[in-house]
C-alpha cells in the first residue's frame, strides 16, 4: 500500500503491535484519531468509512453522534518510538501529520483577504496563510475552494484590469493560491470571455518574478483546457504574447521542474487550437521543446510529444523540427521507451515530418526507425499506433538501404512481414 510502513518480506522476527492498527484497515497507523465512541483509527481510513455513508463506529457499532476527531497524540509517540526502535527490521519512522485545516479559520482568513477595508498587509497576510493550508493537502484545498474561495480570488487576482485595482503584491500571492484550486468550467469561462482578464495574465507573463510568469501559465493552461466553447479557446490563442511568454519560462535557464512541468502544459493547451499553432513556431517552441526534451519527466515528455505532434501538422510547424538536428533521432529513439501515448506521438510526428521531404526519411532511416517500427507493429500496441506505424513504413519504403532486412543479424532469419499498403 502506498505510505505504508515498509517491513523487509523475509524479515519474520517484527510483528506490529496489534493496538498500533488500525481496526478498519489492519495497517501501521499513521495519524490516530478517537472518535466519540472512544475507539481509536487511522484518519484516513475513519474519514473514508463516514464518507461512504456509515454513520456507526465500526469496532462498537454504536452510532457517531458527532464526527469530531480528536488526535491521539500519545498513542502516535508510542508509535513513533516503535518505528525508531524497529527500524535495524526495515521499519521506516512515520512523519508527524499534518493537522487538517479549521474550516472556521479558513473561513476568518477568506474574510480577510477579501475585506476592501482591510489594509494590504492584512490581507496579503491571510492570502499566505490559505497558500500554507493549501500546500499541506488535498483536504484543505477542497475545503478552501468549498468555501468560495475562487469567486473572491477571482475578483482579487484581476481587480488590476478593472478600475477598483489593489495591490500588485496582494493580486500576485491570490494568483498562487488560486492555481492550486480546481475552477469550474463557468469560473474558466468567467475568466476566459473578459479580454482584460487574459491581457493581464498575458501581461503576467513577461514578470521580474519567474514565480508570477509560471502561475500565470498556469492559469492560462487551466481555463483553456476548462473553456469547451471553441470560440473562447480560439480568442485566447490569438493573442501572440501568451505563446511568447510561455516559450519563455521554457528557455529561462533558472526554470526549475515546476516552471518546466507548467510550460509545458500550456504551451500544449494553446497549441490544441489549430488555427493559431504557427504562433507557437514564431515564438520559437520548436527549438526549445527539443532542448528541454531530456530534463522532462515522464508525464510532462507524454505532453511535450503529443505537442511536437500537433505542431507538425502544420507546415511551418514541421520545417521548424525538421531545422534542429535533433528532432528525427530524438523521436525514433523515443518510441517504445516511455508509454503508448508517448510512442503514438512520436510516431504521429514523424510520419508529418517524413512525408514533407526525402532528407527527414533518410534521416529517420539513418536513426535506426526500421528496427523500431518492426518491434513495435509486433508489440502489444494500439490499433491506432499501428495504423500509424504502417503509414510511416509505407512512406519509408523507398528509403531502406537494399540489404537492410536480408543481411540483418536480428532480422535475416526473421518471418517478419513489413505491412506495406
Amino acid at each position: 500500500m502506498p505510505g505504508s510502513v515498509v517491513v523487509e518480506p523475509l524479515d519474520l522476527s517484527v510483528q506490529i503491535p496489534y493496538h498500533f492498527r488500525c481496526p478498519i484497515s489492519l495497517e501501521l497507523m499513521r495519524d490516530p484519531v478517537t472518535v466519540s465512541t472512544g475507539q481509536t483509527y487511522d484518519r484516513s481510513s475513519i474519514e473514508s468509512w463516514v464518507a461512504t455513508g456509515n454513520t456507526t463506529c465500526p469496532v462498537t457499532r454504536a452510532p457517531l453522534t458527532e464526527f469530531t476527531l480528536i488526535p491521539n497524540h500519545t498513542l502516535r509517540r508510542l508509535i513513533q518510538e516503535w518505528c525508531v526502535a524497529n527500524r535495524s527490521y526495515g521499519v521506516e519512522r512515520i512523519p508527524t501529520p499534518k493537522q487538517p485545516a479549521d474550516p472556521s479559520l479558513v473561513r476568518s482568513l477568506l474574510g480577510q483577504a477579501s475585506s476592501k477595508s482591510s489594509g494590504s498587509s492584512s490581507r496579503i497576510s491571510a492570502v499566505r496563510r490559505l497558500k500554507g493550508l493549501a500546500r499541506d493537502s488535498e483536504k484543505n484545498r477542497l475545503l478552501i475552494s468549498s468555501l468560495n474561495a475562487r469567486e473572491i480570488l477571482i475578483d482579487v487576482v484581476f481587480s488590476n484590469s478593472d478600475s477598483d485595482s489593489v495591490s500588485p503584491d496582494l493580486s500576485r500571492e491570490s494568483l498562487a493560491l488560486l492555481v492550486m484550486l480546481p475552477l469550474t468550467e463557468s469560473e474558466c469561462v468567467l475568466v476566459a470571455s473578459d479580454p482584460q482578464r487574459i491581457g493581464y495574465l498575458s501581461h503576467l507573463l513577461f514578470d521580474s518574478s519567474i514565480e508570477v510568469r509560471i502561475n500565470a501559465a498556469a492559469l492560462i493552461e487551466i481555463v483553456i483546457a476548462g473553456t469547451r466553447a471553441s470560440e473562447l479557446r480560439g480568442q485566447i490563442c490569438a493573442i501572440d504574447e501568451l505563446f511568447e511568454g510561455v516559450v519563455e519560462i521554457l528557455r529561462d535557464p533558472t526554470a526549475y521542474p515546476r516552471a518546466v512541468k507548467v510550460g509545458v502544459k500550456a504551451l500544449f493547451a494553446l497549441c490544441l487550437v489549430k488555427q493559431t499553432r504557427h504562433k507557437a513556431v514564431s515564438a520559437g517552441a520548436a527549438e526549445i521543446l527539443i532542448d528541454r526534451f531530456p530534463d522532462l519527466e515522464k508525464y510532462d515528455a507524454e505532453r511535450a510529444l503529443a505537442t511536437i505532434e500537433l505542431i507538425c501538422r502544420i507546415p511551418t510547424g514541421y520545417d521548424a523540427f525538421a531545422a534542429h538536428a535533433l528532432t528525427v533521432p530524438l523521436l525514433v529513439k523515443v518510441i517504445l521507451k516511455i508509454s503508448d501515448r508517448a510512442t503514438e506521438s512520436a510516431v504521429g510526428a514523424l510520419v508529418s515530418l517524413c512525408s514533407a521531404s526525402e532528407e527527414n526519411r533518410r534521416e529517420a532511416v539513418a536513426a535506426g526507425i526500421f528496427t523500431q517500427l518492426l518491434l513495435l507493429v509486433q508489440s502489444d500496441c494500439t490499433d491506432r499506433v499501428k495504423r500509424k506505424s504502417q503509414v510511416l513504413l509505407k512512406l519509408l519504403r523507398d528509403s531502406w538501404p537494399q540489404d537492410s532486412v536480408g543481411n540483418s543479424d536480428d532480422y535475416g532469419c526473421s518471418e517478419i512481414v513489413i505491412p506495406f499498403y
